[in-house]
């Protein structure tokens, strides 16, 4: 069958997420290996921002697709009430591997998931109602991670309560009016005034992304993580952190809050865990939660069919393996600094160009229609499609380079297996894009 064809029956039979149905045009993609896919037309495609960030260790790795095979050949299910020994392993892997005293995981199929477990055992462990996350944030569109989320995709959500929001960490854009460094950090010291406030007597949790993903890479001030701990502590609240697209090795350290030398009592993750071979996420807790739960008094009350998937988790197994193996880590890390300065080039060379922030490889370009003012191209909650920032996207993909885009970013995070002549191919193609830009510019 024709790309077409594939394109309008899956239009016809299948929602497309997050978007008008109506002007819904896929691109059919067929096949992938290393950086690149390949759509139905046999245009090979440089994957600049890892589908969704998550192909973390490439298209069509060979060892993880063999653990995949074998795991398959053996079994595919079991009942969670069933203990596999992919499960077993992939548990003690990740306690191995995550700061702190990290050392229990419940074992779900993805981001909204753990993060839903995430709410839950908090509450349950704290006997507290409320969690504080951000405007800008994005944790899942199930229940209660949407309410978690602050991102205009909220709009038609209805959640559950208790969720009270903070502003965010956003030094370009200060919801504060400050200027770093002189500002005393007073995105995070609010934080501490909203659970006072409310009452630390009612706040479970504190719920972040350590550096804010689809609502525009925000990285946080390096005294913001230790402080944002501090408050946890001193208010007898959690801190869970969302690692769900910057964990496994996407901003240059296998977990970010590593950066900061922070744990979190509860972390979230999935995308990276099996690099997006199988869906699978998790929700680690400390020693104090797991060793709460062991009481006979207090039940693990939280599960779903496919928890401890045997394929999920040994497809996660060998991943956790190629990073380690490959280092892909350390190339994240060292490829980071070749992206910094690259994009950084580029600000230099177009006036659309904002601002450039990220680590790693996880990286956002915010483009505005005035860098005086900040003038954004696109206001939050206005519906504006398509806009420039799509545009931009678009006129990278004539060139063989797929950017994704949110609101006025621009998401550059390709796989953390990239060499420098792969990122100089995206941040070329990147360069001519963003002309259409900045013809719009005042």
């Amino acid at each position: 069958m024709s790309k077409v064809d594939y394109a309008e029956m899956e239009k016809k039979y299948v929602y497309g997420t997050w978007t008008y149905q109506n002007k819904w045009n896929p691109r059919v993609i067929v096949s992938g290996d290393g950086c690149y896919v390949t759509d139905a037309d046999g245009n090979r495609i440089l994957d600049f921002s890892s589908q969704l960030m998550c192909s973390n260790i490439g298209h069509g790795n060979r060892a993880v697709i063999d653990a995949m095979t074998e795991q398959a050949k053996k079994l595919c299910f079991a009942s969670p009430s069933f203990a596999t020994p992919p499960a077993a392993l992939l548990g003690k892997k990740l306690a191995e591997i995550a700061p702190g005293d990290l050392c229990k995981s419940y074992l779900t199929i993805g981001g909204a998931e753990a993060n839903e477990a995430a709410i839950k055992i908090a509450r349950m462990y704290t006997r507290k109602p409320k969690l504080v996350s951000r405007y800008r944030s994005y944790h899942g569109a199930s229940s209660g991670a949407i309410a978690l989320t602050g991102d205009p995709r909220t709009q038609n959500a209805v959640g559950m309560p208790g969720v009270v929001r903070a502003p965010d960490c956003y030094c370009y854009r200060c919801p504060f009016g400050k200027t770093y460094p002189g500002c005393g950090i007073t995105c995070v010291e609010y934080i501490d005034e909203i659970i006072k406030l409310e009452g630390p007597h009612t706040v479970a949790g504190v719920v972040v992304e350590p550096i804010v993903g689809s609502n525009g890479i925000l990285v946080p001030p390096d005294e913001y993580m230790p402080r944002l701990r501090e408050i946890c502590d001193e208010n007898e609240a959690l801190l869970i952190d969302d690692e769900v697209m910057t964990g496994f090795g996407r901003t240059g350290k296998m977990f970010c809050v590593e950066h900061w030398g922070v744990s979190p009592d509860i972390m979230s993750m999935a995308k990276g865990i099996s690099g997006a071979y199988l869906p699978v996420g998790a929700t680690m807790t400390s020693r104090k939660i797991a060793e709460y739960f062991d009481q006979p008094e207090n039940n693990f009350s939280h599960g779903q069919t496919y928890a401890n998937h045997p394929m999920c988790c040994a497809v996660s197994l060998a991943t956790i393996e190629e990073y380690q193996k490959k280092r892909i880590v350390e190339n994240a890390a060292r490829m980071g600094k070749v992206m910094e300065k690259r994009l950084g080039e580029l600000a230099e060379e177009h006036r659309s160009v904002g601002e450039v922030r990220g680590k790693g490889l996880f990286w956002g370009v915010e483009l505005v229609r005035d860098r005086e003012t900040k003038e954004p191209f696109v206001a939050r909650h206005v519906k504006a499609d398509p806009n420039i920032i799509q545009r931009v996207s678009a006129e990278a993909m004539k060139r063989g380079v797929y950017i994704s885009n949110f609101i006025n970013t621009l998401i550059i995070a390709p796989p953390l297996i990239a060499t420098e002549k792969e990122i100089d191919e995206g941040a070329r193609a990147l360069g001519e894009a963003l002309v259409a830009a900045d013809k719009e510019t005042r």
